[in-house]
Parts: C-alpha cells; structure tokens; sequence
C-alpha cells in the first residue's frame, strides 16, 4: 500500500486551489516554473531595452557618445574599461574606417529585432486566418488555400527572401518594408499547424453548441475555436521569430538583405570576414549576438509550449524519487541462477 506524502497537500484541496485560478494564471505560474525560460526572457528583454537605449530609436536620442554614421579617428582595437559603469571610448573597437563599431553592433542588434518583431507578428497573423479558415471550413476553401501554402512551402526560404530582399534593397525602403515582404512569405508553417488544430476543435461540443445558438461563422472561428488554439499560435510564433532573425541575418550576409548606410549583425560579419585573424572582434561580436538572440527566443519559446501545454513537461527524476521514498512497489528483479558443481 502507497503512502501518502504528509507534506503534500489532499487531492481535494489542490483541486480546489487550481479550480479556482484562470486559464491564464495557471498558464502564467507553469511558465514561471522554468527557470531556463524565465532567465531567456530576462536577457531578451534587457538586451532589447539596452540596444535601443543606447543609440536612440528614431527621433529618441540615446546615451551613447557615437553613432553608426561617424567617422572617428582610428583608435585601435577594444578600450573595454573593467571600471563599473564605464565602457571605454570604443568598447567594440571600431571598423577600417573608424566607425564606432559598438553603434554599428547596437544599430545591427536594432534591425534585426525589427525583423523578428514584424516578421514574428504579420506571419502569425496571416498564418492563423489562412489556416483557421482552411481547418474551419475543409473542403474546396481547404484544398484552395492549402495548395497555395504548398507552393511557397516548396520555394527555400533563402532563395524567396533574396528576391524579396534584392527589391526592398533597390528601392531603398529600408528594414521595415523588408519585414513585411519577408512576413508575407513566412507565414506557411502556422497556417498548417492552425489548420491542424481547427480541424480537431471544430468537432467539439462547444462548436457544436455556438452553431445551434445562431453564432456567425466569423464569430465561432475567433470568439470560440482560436482561444483554445492560442498555445500553438504563440508557440509557433516564437519559433518564426527566431528563425526570421537567422533569415535576415543570412539575407544580409549574402548582400539581399540590410545595406549600407544602415547596419546589420550578417552584413556586419559579410564586411569584416577578412579580418578574422588580424581583428577577431569585428566579426565575433555580430556574431554572439545574433545566437544569442536566437537562442534566447527559442528558450522562451520552449517555456511556452511547456506552459501551454503541461503534456510537453519533463517528468521530474525528483519526483519520481519522492514517489518512490513514499512506498510506490518496486520491480522485482530474479536473482541470478548460479551453477553448483557437482
């Protein structure tokens, strides 16, 4: 007979105490559980805020002393000051014609969180309206918007993002026209995975009880159906922003992307890749953040799914072994046959 845990609380008082929370409290408690996600969101966030702090954004000036325009006197390599609160005259150095490559990185940094921003919201937003009106209404809509999905889904990402990129570049409209052109061609993989989901939801009771109540289609789709999707929507739109900072990233670093004057962390390593030997720090700061970013929002997004889903958790080694302390059976295991000589 299995004991119980004298610490651990009745059955019926947890039930009580998580009956009595919402959907998106318990979502919000899993997600602090996760320490490893919570921390990702941390760094993500005060990267974020230190990026754009630093050289302004737009008419908001920042507390750096330099830009990524400039031209200063050459000055060597890193003057990274160990004094708290004190960053040198060129902590990152500066680039063969005496740019400030710290501007320059955190300029770079700027884009790119542009690109993971837009590209992450307009491809989740286009994504979850073709596939929720794919799954919703199945039939010739589904085959239609399905065989559309298909064909960019077929076309490599790379080889669509350099022709989006190459017309963004000539026009010069900068990196908000290049995420949206990118966002209208990442859009593939939430449509199908929304598209799976409503085609499971749709044959609920609930659905079943929105239409004998005289609901709009319109109204069942996005009042009833896509809150309970809303996990696989937030989760894949994570995963689409990590991934839309490696596309532009390769886009610049091929010439597609990002141009000068603007900055960009892969058109930084494209320009700086000679000087790998000679100055290493002009090509490894562009690139410890571009995967620290990357993996930041993958880490968040891992914490997500687990939030959103407690089937994705990991079953504890902890409390298997509290399980077992507490009297669980253990296998019985036959002991070894040995021989006697006769």
């Amino acid at each position: 007979m299995i004991e119980s845990d004298p610490q651990s609380p009745p059955p019926t008082q947890a039930a009580d105490a998580v009956a009595g929370k919402s959907q998106g409290r318990l979502i919000f408690e899993r997600f602090l559980q996760n320490r490893i996600s919570v921390v990702s969101l941390i760094l993500l966030v005060g990267i974020i805020v230190f990026t754009f702090s630093a050289t302004g954004f737009g008419p908001i000036p920042g507390w750096w002393k330099y830009d990524f325009k400039t031209l200063n006197p050459q000055a060597g390599g890193p003057t990274l000051s160990l004094w708290p609160f004190s960053l040198g005259d060129h902590p990152f150095g500066q680039n063969r014609i005496g740019v400030d490559y710290f501007a320059l990185v955190m300029r770079g940094i700027q884009n790119s969180v542009i690109v993971m921003v837009v590209i992450g919201g307009l491809g989740t937003i286009v994504g979850t309206v073709v596939g929720a009106i794919a799954g919703y209404y199945r039939g010739w809509v589904d085959a239609v918007l399905m065989r559309i999905t298909d064909v960019f889904i077929v076309i490599p990402a790379i080889v669509i993002g350099a022709v989006v990129g190459q017309t963004a570049g000539e026009s010069g409209l900068g990196v908000w026209v290049l995420s949206i052109l990118l966002a209208l061609v990442s859009w593939m993989s939430i449509a199908r995975l929304v598209r799976a989901e409503f085609l499971s939801l749709r044959e609920r009771e609930f659905v079943e009880a929105a239409r004998v109540a005289g609901a709009s289609d319109a109204r069942i789709i996005f009042k009833h159906i896509l809150p309970n999707a809303v996990g696989v929507v937030i989760v894949s739109a994570t995963l689409l922003a990590a991934s839309a900072i490696l596309l532009e990233t390769g886009l610049s670093y091929l010439g597609y992307g990002i141009r000068a004057p603007e900055s960009s962390l892969g058109l930084l390593i494209s320009d700086n890749q000679s000087a790998f030997t000679t100055r290493p720090w002009l090509y490894w700061w562009p690139a410890v953040f571009i995967v620290s970013l990357a993996l930041l929002v993958n880490f968040v997004g891992d914490g997500l799914r687990d939030a959103f889903d407690p089937r994705q958790k990991r079953f504890k080694r902890r409390k298997m072994k509290e399980f077992i302390d507490a009297g669980a059976p253990r296998p019985k295991t036959s002991a070894p046959q040995t021989s006697t000589p006769e």
